[in-house]
């Protein structure tokens, strides 16, 4: 077999095991129902005049931005913006509390000067081992956010959100696939029931 179609298999493959994983959770009732429960928390949490957060590292940073994007601006038509912050994206407050206090505090430090009870935390971590996310999960219950986790096979390390999405794999790119999956149904939920 020559490079090219050792290439082209190789592309297929890798696309046969993505639809393989979307099919898996697209016939998981939990998967779904977790779905639903955490579009519903956000809906109330919102129609209450609170504000979602949302944090991530690496691919999931850029998730969490995506996420907060599609809320404050639009998802499928328009309409009044929603209230959602990306805490990963001042860099100034990043380096400085990364500086100061240590990565770890990242998300716990800002959620503790922004956020208030009512308000909803979502971590998204594929590992479920994100030190600062495992951190900002504790500061938000200790505040009595809501908390989302959205994450791999193996949940969240030390902690239960309200509410965990988990994507039955361990690999990170397939993982983070999903991720932006489920990030699109709750934002096309969450649109359509706050705005019919």
């Amino acid at each position: 077999m020559d490079n090219k179609s050792k290439m082209e298999d190789y592309i297929q493959n890798s696309l046969l095991e993505t639809r393989s994983l979307l099919k898996k959770i697209s016939e998981s009732k939990k998967f779904i129902l977790d779905i639903k429960q955490a579009s519903n928390l956000i809906i109330d949490s919102i129609k209450g005049n609170h504000c979602i957060f949302i944090a991530g590292n690496g691919g999931s940073a850029a998730h969490s931005q995506h996420f907060a994007a599609e809320l404050v601006s639009r998802f499928n038509f328009d309409r009044n913006p929603l209230p959602s912050i990306a805490l990963t994206t001042d860099t100034s407050i990043i380096t400085a509390i990364a500086n100061d206090y240590g990565y770890e505090k990242l998300f716990e430090r800002q959620l503790k000067g922004l956020s208030k009870a009512g308000d909803v935390f979502i971590g998204l971590t594929t590992s479920g081992k994100s030190r600062n996310i495992i951190k900002a999960f504790e500061q938000a219950k200790n505040m009595n956010l809501l908390t989302i986790g959205i994450c791999g096979a193996n949940g969240i390390n030390d902690f239960t959100p309200d509410i965990e999405i988990l994507i039955p794999s361990e690999k990170t790119p397939l993982i983070q696939e999903m991720h932006g999956i489920a990030i699109h149904l709750l934002c096309d939920l969450v649109e359509k029931s706050i705005f019919n």
